[in-house]
C-alpha cells in the first residue's frame, strides 16, 4: 500500500507531529512498508491458532507468601509525636 504526501500531511496533523516538507517522501515510504508488513501478517492463515498471552508457554514462579520481618510498631511510632490504636496523628489539613 502506497501512502502519498496528502496522507502524511493529514495523518501528522491528526497526530500533532510536525513534519517537515523534505521528510515526507521519507516518511511516506517508512508508513508504506509498515502497511505492507501489516499486509503481509493479515495475509497468513491462522484458523484453528488459539489466542495467546504470552509467545512461551511458562508458568510465573511466585515466592511463598511468607512473614519475614518483625513487628515493630511500638518501636517506630514511640519517636512519633502523637498515636492512637497504633495510627500515627497528624494535623487537620482540610476543613
Amino acid at each position: 500500500m502506497s501512502i502519498g504526501k496528502s496522507e502524511v500531511e493529514y495523518i501528522s496533523r491528526l497526530a500533532m507531529i510536525d513534519v517537515a516538507e523534505n521528510e515526507v517522501e521519507q516518511v511516506s515510504a517508512k508508513l508504506s512498508k509498515v502497511l505492507d508488513l501489516f499486509a503481509q501478517m493479515e495475509a497468513v492463515n491462522t484458523e484453528g491458532v488459539e489466542p495467546m498471552a504470552h509467545p512461551h508457554d511458562v508458568q510465573q514462579r511466585l515466592r511463598a507468601d511468607e512473614i519475614t520481618e518483625t513487628d515493630q510498631h511500638e518501636k517506630l511510632q514511640s519517636v512519633a509525636p502523637a498515636t492512637a490504636k497504633d495510627m500515627y496523628l497528624v494535623p487537620q489539613v482540610i476543613e
